[in-house]
């Protein structure tokens, strides 16, 4: 007999698999790299920018599943078909989203690559493997995953991925002991008037507040096959999705602003991340710490691969077959940028943080749309959107507007 509870678990988990989709795809390296960045240089005295970020995350999930439920057709389609001239305004989206994600694979798979080279030296005693070799191993491990599965599959890899991730984040923070004083005494909100720090903010709102999600969002709903009857389904979704965003990004911040904060110590990178903890809480926990950050890597890399097929049929209009040669060919095309980091000299972290900000940058274009399509009558008749969301949408493209100037201050 099965354990009750475990399938509990199960069903649950079942039952907010977009939810689930999302915390993988929005917490990979980047976020990991930008939230320790953030705790280790201000203490949580940024921690507001990750909760408005969260907020305006759910707000936005909630907005464009709606749309989608109702209309029955996904996000870049809707934008096409709704607007005049929306073909140009939906192309931008989907060349911006593209250009941002794959510029994300390479620092991904870099710091993936960089970390699992390292936990191989710690095991081992010194034994170096190119990180070349690795990015390999996991290109052909993700491609023939793509190949064979669907959907349902995709859903169950990122539903492993993320609760190897969750574990292993709240594992460490328990074991590294954390200044609870300092934490709590750090929420204070503050803009540091600092050098890079604008960027930070950017880069912590680009990688929560993604305009990749709330576009992926409209996807993944309708690959579940949920209609106008899942609404109240749709919004606790999304809730879910938003919180666990919220409590993950939140124990990286908290590890950092504990610990390395309190040390005077600041980090510029991921790996250093892990020879900083190491003294801290010991072999094992840079290893956790090392298999929770590559579960973060992977669970992001997944969903960044299929965007360019996905989001290409979401402007199409057309079915996402990725079986077909076609989406085949460009999964294998974006699995090629993954190498990106052994022949550029640029670190992976740095590209994280410039293509998190460069997500900020495309909020206003996604953000706009939605409230406008949201409020049309003959598109939406009585699901139209109430006050309470069309506020929360407003505040949304007024925080976007903030991360924009916030990057391209930091940029120039």
């Amino acid at each position: 007999m099965p354990n009750p509870f475990l399938k509990k678990i199960t069903i649950a988990l079942a039952a907010v698999g977009p939810g689930l989709f999302l915390i993988g795809y929005n917490i990979g390296t980047g976020s990991v790299t930008t939230m320790a960045k953030s705790g280790a240089q201000y203490g949580m005295s940024l921690f507001w920018a990750l909760v408005l970020s969260c907020v305006f995350t759910f707000i936005l999930m909630v907005a464009y599943g709606k749309l989608t439920l109702v209309t029955g057709r996904t996000a870049l389609f809707n934008i096409k078909a709704e607007f005049k001239q929306g073909w140009l305004l939906a192309l931008y989206i989907l060349a911006a989203l593209v250009i941002g994600e794959l510029l994300a694979l390479i620092g991904v798979m870099g710091i993936v690559a960089d970390l699992l080279q390292e936990g191989i030296r710690m095991i081992t005693g010194g034994t170096t493997v190119s990180t070349f070799w690795i990015i390999l191993v996991l290109s052909v491990f993700l491609y023939v995953l793509l190949w064979l599965g669907g959907y349902k599959q995709f859903e169950k890899v990122l539903t492993v991925f993320v609760v190897l991730m969750g574990v292993s984040f709240i594992v460490v923070f328990f074991m590294l002991k954390p200044d609870f004083t300092e934490i709590v005494k750090g929420m204070v909100p503050t803009v540091p008037d600092e050098p890079g720090a604008l960027g930070l903010i950017a880069a912590m709102a680009g990688t929560t507040c993604s305009a990749a999600v709330f576009i992926m969002r409209s996807v993944v709903v309708a690959e579940k096959g949920w209609g106008v009857n899942d609404l109240k389904t749709e919004k606790k979704d999304a809730f879910v999705s938003a919180f666990v965003m919220l409590l993950l990004s939140g124990i990286i911040m908290a590890v950092s602003a504990g610990t390395l904060h309190v040390m005077g110590l600041r980090l510029n990178n991921t790996v250093e991340m892990i020879s900083l903890f190491e003294p801290l809480g010991g072999k094992l926990a840079a290893l956790i710490l090392i298999v929770g950050i590559t579960g973060a890597g992977l669970s992001t890399v997944f969903p960044i691969v299929l965007i360019a097929p996905w989001l290409i049929s979401d402007y199409t209009g057309k079915p996402r077959n990725l079986k077909t040669p076609m989406y085949r060919w460009m999964i294998l095309g974006g699995l090629l940028f993954a190498f990106g980091s052994v022949f550029l000299k640029q670190q992976p972290p740095a590209l994280m943080i410039f293509s998190q900000a460069f997500q900020a940058c495309i909020l206003p274009a996604v953000a706009i749309p939605a409230l406008i399509l949201l409020n049309r009558k003959k598109l939406l008749g009585n699901h139209r959107a109430n006050w309470k969301l069309n506020l929360g949408i407003i505040a949304v493209i007024l925080f976007s507007f903030l991360t924009t100037y916030y990057a391209i201050v930091d940029l120039f």
